[in-house]
C-alpha cells in the first residue's frame, strides 16, 4: 500500500477524488496507527510518521468513501498522570464525518479491568466498537438557500427526529424514525400548517447508548451523550451507516429549507459519551485524556458541571478548535441555520466559575460564519454558579427558564406572581435590556423536551417516572404543575374541561408573549407521557408522539394563536415597551399599560398584592417604535390582553380611554379557544365576564 505523507490540515479524513488524506491530534501519543478496516473482520495498519504540531498525518491513495477506520495509540496508560493511551482499543476519529456500527458493550471498551480499575486492559475493542468513515464530501445542494428568517418572525419547534415521525400515520413505515422522514410533504406540511419557522432537532451528532442503559432493555432516546461531533447519528438513517447518513440529512435540510423552515441543531459540546474514569475508552480519553478533558487534582478523576461523568477542557486550544470546526462543519457543509448549546454555562468554565468572557465566547464572537448564525444558549449546568439565565454575551439568546417558571406560577395560582409575570409577558427586560439585547433575546417556552409535557403538566401533581428503573428517583421534583384536581386519567368532565382550558391558556400566553416563542413537539395535540417527567431512556410509543387520527381542538388553536401572532408586529416587537407614548407616533396613548380588573391603572398596591392573579394588558399597536425594513413606520391594531387567572370568575371593565369598541378574538373559555366568525364587539366602560382561570384577547383596529 502507498501511503504519502499528506497534511496536517483539515484534522479528519479528507477525500479528494483520488484518495484521503487523514489528520488526527494527539500531543499524549509515542506513535499512532491508522486502521484501516475490512468488512472480513481483518485491518490493515498504517503508521503516521508525519507529525505537525502534535497533528499526525498521511495521505492514502485509493482509500474511497464508504472506508471504515479508527486509530491505535501508542503511549503512556498512567492514569495518575491523567494519561490513558492504549493501543487495544479501536479509537473513532474525533472528526469523523460519519460513523458505523453501534458500541457493544463489554469489557474489551474499557480501558481496565472490571474490579480492578488501576489494571490497564489489553483486550482488542476493534469487534466490539463503532468505526469511523471516509465520506464523500459532493452533494447537489441545487438552489438551496436559508431561510434567514428574522428572530421576530420565528416559530421554534422543538422535535425528536424519531419520537415527531416514528408513529405519524403519513408516513411510509420504511422512513418512520429517519432524517428522510423530516423531508416528507406530510410532516412539512404540518409545521408549515402551524406556523413553525424553525425546526429545532435533539441531538443529532453522533451519540452512544449508555452501558448501565443497554443492560437495562432502555436507550439513551434523547441522545445527550454525544462521541462524534461531525457526523450525524447513524441510527436515524433509512438507508445505510457508510456515509448514507450524511446525505439523507442534507437532503432533509434541503427539503425543509424549501419550505422556508429553519433547521437549528440542539448540540452537547459540555461533554462526551466517555463518562469518568469508570467510562469506556471510544475516543478522546485514549487519543489524548488530558488535552480532551477537565481532571480532578487528582488526575485519576474528572470535575464534572455536567452530570454526567466529565466535561471537555474549555481552555485548551485543541477542545475550542474541535467545536468552532464542528460549528462552521454544519453551517456551511450541512447548511444548518443555528444551535442550542445544551448546558452552556460549562462552556464558559474555563477554570471554575462561570466567566461571560471566556475565550469560547470570543471565538463565537469574532467567526465570520458561526456569528451569523442562531444561536442559543441553555443558560445553566449543575456545578456551583451554574444558573446564568440572562448573563449570556449580547450575540446569543437564551431558554428563559424563568418565563416558565412565572407562566407556571401564574396560572396555577401561586402568590406574589403578578409583577414578574409582567416582565415576563413583555420580554423579560430585567434580564436582557442593560447589556443591549432586546426582548428578542428571550427563547420563551412553558415546556420542553426535559419535564412534563402540556398535558402532563396539567394532570399530574408528581412525577411517575417508575419506568426509568430508578424508583423514581431521576427527574426534576418540583415541576410548578397542577393536576386540577385529580392525578393523571381521568373521565370526570369538568377536570378535563378546566384540563383544556389550562393548555388553551398557556399556548395563549406563551404566543401573545414578546420574545420567541418556541413550542415542545406534540403539545399543539396534547400527548402524554403518561406523567414521565424525564424520558430520557424511553425510545418507544411513551415518548413518541401520538399523532391523532383527525383534526384537534388544541391543534386548531395553537395554529390560529401562532397565526395572530404572525398577523401582527405589536406582539412580536423587536424593541422593549417604554411605558410611555412614543414621540412621532402622533398617538397621545402610551404604548403599553397595566390596568386593574375594575379598569383602573394599576398602582403599587397592586402589583405588590400577594393575591393578585388578575389584570388587563393594552397594547398599542399604533405606538410601535421600530421601523420596518425600509425605514417606514410600523402601525398594527392595538389589544387588551385580559389574565383571569384566579379561582372564581371575575368582571373585567373595558378601559375607557383606549378604544371605543373592541372585537373578542381569542377566548380561551370556549372549547375552540377562538369564537366562530367575528367575535362579539365590546364597548369601552363595558363588563366581560371571565371565567375563572381564562384569558381573554380583544382587538381594535388601527
Amino acid at each position: 500500500m502507498q501511503v504519502w505523507p499528506g497534511e496536517a490540515y483539515p484534522l479528519g479524513a479528507t477525500y479528494d477524488g483520488a484518495g484521503t488524506n487523514f489528520a488526527v491530534f494527539t500531543e499524549a501519543a509515542d506513535r499512532v496507527e491508522l486502521c484501516l478496516l475490512h468488512d472480513d473482520g481483518s485491518e490493515t495498519a498504517v503508521e503516521l510518521r508525519e507529525s505537525d504540531a502534535f497533528v499526525r498525518h498521511a495521505y492514502v491513495p485509493g482509500v474511497m468513501p464508504g472506508q471504515r477506520y479508527g486509530y491505535r495509540v501508542h503511549g503512556p496508560y498512567a492514569p495518575e498522570r491523567g494519561l490513558r493511551c492504549n493501543s487495544a482499543k479501536l479509537l473513532l476519529d474525533p472528526y469523523a464525518r460519519a460513523i458505523s456500527g453501534a458500541v457493544q458493550w463489554g469489557e474489551e471498551v474499557y480501558g481496565y479491568h472490571f474490579g480492578e480499575p488501576e489494571r490497564r486492559n489489553d483486550l482488542d475493542s476493534a469487534p466490539h466498537t463503532m468505526t469511523s468513515v471516509v465520506v464523500n464530501p459532493y452533494f447537489d445542494w441545487g438552489d438551496d438557500r436559508r431561510p434567514r428568517t428574522e428572530y421576530h418572525h420565528t416559530v421554534i419547534y422543538e422535535a425528536h427526529v424519531k419520537g415527531l415521525t416514528m408513529r405519524h400515520p403519513g408516513l411510509p413505515e420504511e422512513l418512520r424514525g429517519t432524517y428522510a422522514a423530516l423531508a416528507h410533504p406530510a410532516l412539512i406540511e404540518h409545521l408549515t400548517g402551524l406556523g413553525v419557522t424553525a425546526l429545532e432537532l435533539m441531538p443529532v451528532h453522533q451519540f452512544v447508548n449508555d452501558h448501565r442503559l443497554v443492560d437495562m432493555g432502555l436507550n439513551n432516546y434523547w441522545g445527550y451523550n454525544t462521541v462524534g461531533f461531525f457526523a450525524p447519528h447513524n441510527a436515524y438513517a433509512s438507508w445505510g451507516d457508510r456515509g448514507q447518513q450524511v446525505l439523507e440529512f442534507k437532503s432533509a435540510v434541503k427539503a425543509l429549507h424549501e419550505a422556508g423552515i429553519e433547521v437549528i441543531l440542539d448540540v452537547v459540546y459540555n461533554h462526551t459519551a466517555e463518562g469518568n474514569h469508570l467510562g469506556p475508552t471510544l475516543s478522546f480519553k485514549g487519543l489524548d485524556n488530558p488535552s480532551y478533558y477537565r481532571l480532578a487534582d487528582d488526575p485519576r478523576y474528572y470535575m464534572d458541571t455536567t452530570g454526567t461523568g466529565n466535561s471537555l477542557l474549555m481552555r485548551s486550544p485543541h477542545v475550542l478548535q474541535m467545536i468552532m470546526d464542528s460549528l462552521r462543519y454544519w453551517v456551511t457543509e450541512m447548511h444548518v441555520d443555528g444551535f442550542r448549546f445544551d448546558l452552556a454555562a460549562t462552556l464558559a468554565r474555563q477554570f471554575h466559575e462561570v466567566d461571560r468572557l471566556s475565550s469560547f465566547f470570543d471565538l463565537v464572537q469574532q467567526d465570520p460564519v458561526v456569528s451569523q448564525v442562531k444561536l442559543i444558549a441553555e443558560p445553566w449546568d449543575v456545578g456551583e454558579g451554574g444558573y446564568q439565565v440572562g448573563n449570556f454575551p449580547p450575540l446569543w439568546t437564551e431558554w428563559n427558564g424563568k418565563y416558565r417558571d412565572t407562566v407556571r406560577d401564574l396560572w396555577r395560582g401561586e402568590p406574589r406572581t403578578l409583577a414578574e409575570f409582567a416582565s415576563r409577558l413583555t420580554g423579560s427586560s430585567d434580564l436582557y435590556q442593560d447589556d443591549g439585547r432586546r426582548p428578542l433575546a428571550s427563547i420563551n417556552f412553558v415546556t420542553c423536551h426535559d419535564g412534563f409535557t402540556l398535558h402532563d403538566m396539567v394532570s399530574y401533581n408528581d412525577k411517575h417516572n417508575h419506568a426509568n428503573g430508578e424508583d423514581n428517583r431521576d427527574g426534576e421534583s418540583h415541576n410548578r404543575s397542577w393536576n386540577c384536581g385529580v392525578e393523571g386519567d381521568t373521565d370526570d368532565p369538568a377536570v378535563l374541561e378546566l384540563r383544556a382550558r389550562q393548555m388553551r391558556n398557556f399556548i395563549a400566553t406563551l404566543l401573545l408573549s414578546q420574545g420567541v416563542p418556541m413550542i415542545s413537539h406534540g403539545d399543539e395535540f396534547a400527548r402524554t407521557q403518561q406523567g414521565n417527567n424525564n424520558a430520557y431512556c424511553q425510545d418507544n410509543e411513551l415518548a413518541w408522539v401520538a399523532w391523532p387520527e383527525e383534526d384537534h381542538d388544541l391543534l386548531r388553536f395553537t395554529r390560529a394563536m401562532v397565526w395572530l401572532r404572525k398577523d401582527h408586529p405589536v406582539l412580536r416587537r423587536r424593541r422593549f415597551f417604554h411605558g410611555r407614548p412614543v414621540q412621532g407616533t402622533h398617538d397621545e396613548l402610551s404604548d403599553i399599560a397595566w390596568f386593574t380588573p375594575e379598569g383602573a391603572e394599576m398602582t403599587q398596591r397592586d402589583w405588590n398584592s400577594a393575591r393578585a392573579s388578575a389584570l388587563t394588558v393594552f397594547l398599542n399597536g399604533n405606538a410601535i417604535s421600530e421601523p420596518g425594513p425600509r425605514g417606514e413606520r410600523i402601525a398594527d391594531d392595538s389589544f387588551l390582553l385580559m389574565f383571569n387567572a384566579s379561582p372564581k370568575p371575575l368582571d373585567f371593565v373595558v378601559p375607557v380611554d383606549h378604544g371605543r369598541q373592541w372585537e373578542v378574538v381569542v377566548d380561551t373559555a370556549l372549547a375552540t379557544g377562538v369564537p366562530a366568525d367575528t367575535g362579539p364587539k365590546v364597548q369601552a366602560g363595558e363588563r366581560l365576564t371571565l371565567v375563572d382561570r381564562s384569558l381573554t384577547v380583544l382587538q381594535r383596529p388601527v
